[in-house]
């Protein structure tokens, strides 16, 4: 079966450093808590807030190694109010877990998108 996992992260500054960092923290993280491997992946669809344009997030998937997995990159619609700064991912894994088992993970600012997933997730940094 695939199962989805989403996550999500913030950068301080429009860098691609910045950028190539929170991304692949983000990836690792949830790699982690859901115990799978790149051959596992089917895809992975990477978003960013309009104010993100100094680099591709997918490119940090590449650079761990995800050089099979087909990745995308997107921009979110820039809703007024919302949060700043944030790369979103929703990686599609083969597994036999139920959706129920997979953790979804936010770090740094992005706890504020999901609170009913916080206690499961890494807390801000």
């Amino acid at each position: 079966m695939v199962r989805g996992i989403r996550g999500a992260t913030t950068v301080a500054e429009d860098t691609a450093a910045a950028i190539l960092e929170a991304t692949e923290e983000l990836v690792r993280e949830i790699v982690a808590s859901n115990a799978f491997a790149a051959e596992d992946v089917a895809s992975a669809l990477f978003t960013v807030t309009p104010d993100l344009r100094a680099e591709f997030p997918a490119a940090a998937a590449r650079r761990m190694g995800w050089t099979m997995v087909p990745l995308l990159n997107f921009t979110e619609i820039g809703v007024p109010g919302r949060l700043e700064r944030c790369i979103r991912v929703l990686i599609h894994v083969n597994t036999e877990r139920a959706q129920s088992e997979m953790v979804h993970v936010y770090l740094r600012e992005a706890v504020a998108l999901r609170p009913d997933l916080v206690p499961r997730s890494t807390t801000p940094q």
